[in-house]
């Protein structure tokens, strides 16, 4: 591991806004705050929204720029990346931002029933050949279903036709409640100033002409959850790599 990270990962130690829990710690001792996140960290009763997979954080600090009614927490398992909002945050004085450095499958273990008002899952990896990865797998949602309300909301933002086109067939495949949908964000009449925020992935894809897809659902409780059947075309420019897509896109650019 490069001295860099190294250094990183020592500083996210002394945030006090910061919660790195090795599973073993987990397993042996349990989360303390679970079910009381407002009570023993934000000291409020405001509701809690989550960004999952939050990379550098920019939804989580954005969010929590535009709305100090409501607490924003980031989770990654990538504390370098995770660094980085956590270091604006701080230094910005933004006491309704955490950040939680865990795997998504764990988070069940952090939160309580109903603890969670909303879920952002911001541009995703979309797991083309492994559904129970996908981030609105139904293996998640029955995660998610598991921290959220009944009238918990979920939002998808992404760059990937393969990810939209699997989400929106799993919510229809399951009957959830759909409160936007669009397949181009930016020419739709919902660019609003949340949908605004745009992660460091996200300008890369825009700077390749791609279309930015979006879909706000809720996320009732259900008996069973049904996975959708159907072929989706794979996103080509994918199968060159991440890293590969951004040095084109800089190249290009």
């Amino acid at each position: 591991m490069g001295k860099n990270k190294l250094a990183k990962f020592a500083k996210m130690e002394e945030y006090p806004h910061v919660f790195q829990y090795p599973f073993a710690t987990l397993q042996e001792k349990g989360f303390e705050m679970k079910g009381r996140w407002n009570e023993l960290f934000f000291k409020n009763n405001n509701p809690i929204v989550l960004e999952l997979g939050c990379g550098k954080g920019e939804y989580t600090v954005g969010l929590g720029k535009l709305f100090s009614g409501k607490n924003f927490i980031g989770v990654d398992i990538k504390g370098a990346r995770m660094w980085t909002g956590a270091k604006q945050s701080l230094e910005e004085g933004l006491n309704n931002v955490a950040f939680l450095r865990t795997h998504i499958e764990l988070i069940t273990h952090f939160f309580a029933q109903g603890e969670v008002s909303e879920i952002w899952i911001t541009f995703p990896d979309p797991q083309m050949s492994k559904t129970s990865k996908r981030m609105t797998s139904t293996r998640f949602m029955q995660l998610y279903r598991n921290i959220l309300p009944q009238d918990g909301i979920i939002h998808l933002k992404t760059d990937s036709n393969f990810m939209f086109v699997y989400t929106t067939e799993m919510v229809k495949s399951n009957s959830l409640p759909v409160l936007f949908e669009t397949d181009d964000l930016y020419n739709s009449d919902l660019a609003d100033d949340i949908l605004k925020i745009q992660t460091f992935y996200e300008q890369q894809w825009l700077a390749r002409g791609l279309n930015i897809k979006y879909i706000k659902f809720l996320c009732p409780e259900r008996d069973t959850w049904i996975e959708p059947e159907i072929e989706i075309e794979k996103d080509s420019y994918r199968s060159f790599g991440r890293s590969n897509v951004l040095n084109q896109s800089t190249k290009n650019g």
